[in-house]
């Protein structure tokens, strides 16, 4: 008897848990602008390539983790350009702890859900050096 008491108070909580899964999502799509445009650029995560954008101005959707990401965009005539884009801490993940407690919390960060990256990224590629 205490054991179904039990199961029908935990059930309700549980569907408070995991907010930032049903709000944000596990995937993002991260938007590169570069100046000038038509470069190519590489996503790579923990030292793994996870995806091209084979000519900017474009998107590519990434699933979300706590990693950071490098995104490295070239363009002939132009030096490789490096941005660093930081996994922060999605709007919902608070909420999410307030109100689902550790449960829903620890579902989120385990599938990425509590995290974003920024989107747009805009960056400006440098011109070469002659004899470059």
């Amino acid at each position: 008897m205490f054991r179904s008491m039990c199961v029908l108070v935990a059930l309700p909580l549980l569907g408070l848990g995991a907010c930032s899964s049903i709000i944000e999502g596990t995937s993002q799509e991260i938007e590169v602008v570069t100046n000038p445009a038509g470069a190519e650029c590489n996503f790579i995560r923990e030292g793994r390539s996870i995806g091209r954008i084979p000519r900017t101005p474009s998107a590519l959707t990434i699933k979300k983790t706590k990693h950071d990401l490098t995104i490295e965009c070239e363009l002939a005539g132009y030096q490789k350009a490096t941005y660093r884009n930081k996994s922060d801490a999605a709007g919902a993940t608070f909420g999410n702890i307030i109100l689902g407690g550790g449960i829903g919390w620890a579902i989120d960060s385990a599938s990425g859900a509590d995290n974003k990256y920024t989107s747009p990224v805009n960056i400006t590629l440098v011109p070469a050096k002659p004899g470059s």
